[in-house]
């Protein structure tokens, strides 16, 4: 009975700090906004919510409905199997800065981050949630959750990532798109002999976005 009140906790500080990173989403998403960005597929959002939701409600009907009991070993290794997944998702979101959401969202003119833990796995946060959603019921060994809802996560996340992926080559296209109409902007400006200073400054505010 100790080992269940342990582990009650543990999910509720869980719950606690995805709380809070729906909070910080938020922000996020709001800065995006107002710097012109948008929000793609968002159908799937939903039903992560649903799936994390059940999750969480599945662990401990697993756990003190099923009376699963404790193990030592299995506890071990899955919580060093969620500090992995931790740290990639912490690591994820702070070197994504103001990037960082909840939600599919691109910003026209910025490129994909490809610096700090990007250099080596392309989707670090996706990878973090998987192995929590997969290790934190097996803390106390409740193998049914891990195990259906590891792969229904691992089914969403294949779809998030293609409509993703799919939201950030069609924002490439986009900002390539505004490169030509603001280069026609300038040689028109040019030739109306506009004052020099007005082209050079606008053309780097172009370079800066998109390097």
């Amino acid at each position: 009975m100790v080992t269940r009140l342990l582990f009650l906790g543990f999910v509720a500080a869980l719950g606690v700090q995805r709380l809070f990173e729906l909070r910080l989403s938020r922000h996020n998403e709001r800065q995006m906004r107002q710097r012109g960005g948008g929000e793609h597929a968002p159908e799937t959002y939903r039903w992560i919510v649903a799936l994390h939701a059940a999750w969480f409600a599945s662990i401990l009907l697993e756990v003190f409905a099923g009376r699963r009991k404790f193990q030592p070993h299995l506890a071990a290794l899955a919580l060093s199997l969620f500090a992995i997944g931790q740290a990639l998702r912490l690591t994820a979101i702070r070197t994504l800065g103001w990037r960082w959401s909840t939600r599919v969202m691109t910003v026209p003119g910025e490129v994909p981050v490809q610096h700090g833990i990007y250099r080596y796995v392309r989707h670090p946060n996706y990878l973090g949630v998987e192995l929590e959603i997969l290790s934190a019921p097996l803390v106390h060994s409740a193998y049914l959750t891990s195990a259906v809802f590891g792969v229904a996560n691992l089914l969403l996340l294949r779809d998030r990532i293609r409509r993703e992926e799919q939201a950030l080559e069609e924002s490439s296209h986009v900002k390539d798109v505004t490169y030509w109409d603001v280069s026609s902007d300038l040689s028109n400006m040019s030739r109306k002999g506009d004052h020099p200073g007005h082209f050079t400054r606008r053309k780097r505010m172009w370079i800066a976005s998109v390097v």
